[in-house]
């Protein structure tokens, strides 16, 4: 790995010399700054970027902590947080949590190491304050957060039941995602309310995960409790797959045994078939929206808004029925 003091030798300049060039402090000559410049890259040299924000006291790196990386929902989430901070000439330092309250903790503290300039987080765990530097929270968001963008859990779950609701449901299941996750009961109070609206009975699945690897084991435990159901909200995309999984190896066809309406609207949701009828989130806006947030935060010190609420829409696919009036 080359050296500032091989770039220094090469250059015929001294360490201090390189030192301002490359952090643009105190006086160089242009002459110097092209023989500078010119070492660096025949060298291939690249600063220590932690060294340089301990120098400057201005730090171009973000920490982003994801809950479960196999979960299509945050790659597509960090996508959107990489492509905003890249932008602003940020960095990114990824932490996957796998909802573990140690890992987490690891990470925070890989973070203040590598002196950050602040934290994205989708993990609804402590609140992180390293050295008061800013936090952004996405997707899974409490009201009492300073800086957070999410979307529109409630109108979501409204959505996803309404939906049912118009195709001649017989017995309705709510799958809830994991209770420590704000959205979940939000979305679950969505749907309650339109469907004790329009009269229709309803049961409550509650689940313990988003997790990938859960989703199938999941699935079948949910149809070993509700093995009459014929119409389901289902917590996520993922878990809304394993159970349609499930339906088909019990012989059950899609949507006329059984009707699902999945939340997140992943890719794989349209490409398989029976398409997935779904609430879609936009949640590369999500992450892009909250690196733009501590952007603003770090470089003016001041937003416009704090919270940041997205909308959200039904896809409509082959998972769910015929509307009644449509027949």
């Amino acid at each position: 790995m080359t050296t500032i003091r091989e770039v220094a030798k090469l250059a015929g300049v001294s360490v201090a010399t390189v030192s301002r060039t490359l952090n643009n402090s105190g006086y160089v000559s242009e002459s110097t700054r092209k023989k500078v410049e010119k070492a660096v890259k025949e060298l291939n040299f690249y600063p220590n970027e932690v060294a340089r924000s301990l120098f400057q006291k201005k730090s171009k790196l973000i920490g982003l902590l994801l809950p479960d990386i196999t979960n299509p929902f945050f790659p597509a989430v960090a996508k959107g947080v990489e492509d905003g901070v890249n932008q602003r000439g940020y960095s990114l330092l990824l932490g996957n949590v796998e909802d573990d309250a140690e890992k987490e903790s690891d990470y925070l503290k890989i973070f203040e190491q590598n002196n950050i300039a602040g934290v994205i987080s989708a993990v609804q765990g402590n609140t992180v304050k390293l050295n008061n530097m800013p936090l952004v929270l996405l997707d899974r968001v409490n009201s009492h957060q300073e800086y957070a963008v999410h979307s529109d859990d409630y109108a979501g779950g409204k959505l996803a039941a309404q939906a049912v609701v118009e195709r001649n449901p017989k017995k309705v299941v709510i799958m809830v995602g994991p209770k420590s996750v704000a959205g979940s009961a939000m979305r679950l109070a969505g749907s309650k309310k339109v469907l004790q609206e329009s009269l229709v009975p309803y049961e409550v699945f509650q689940t313990a995960s988003f997790q990938l690897d859960l989703a199938e084991e999941t699935a079948e435990r949910f149809f070993e409790q509700y093995r009459d159901v014929d119409s389901v909200i289902a917590s996520n995309d993922v878990y809304a797959l394993a159970v349609m999984k499930e339906a088909i190896k019990r012989g059950m066809k899609i949507p006329e045994d059984l009707q699902i309406v999945g939340y997140d609207d992943m890719p794989f949701s349209r490409m398989m078939y029976p398409g997935l009828s779904t609430i879609a989130q936009p949640a590369y806006q999500i992450g892009y929206q909250g690196a733009e947030l501590l952007c603003n935060i770090l470089e003016k010190g001041y937003v416009h808004k704090n919270h940041i609420q997205l909308p959200v829409t039904l896809k409509l696919r082959e998972s769910l029925r015929k509307k009644d009036r449509d027949e």
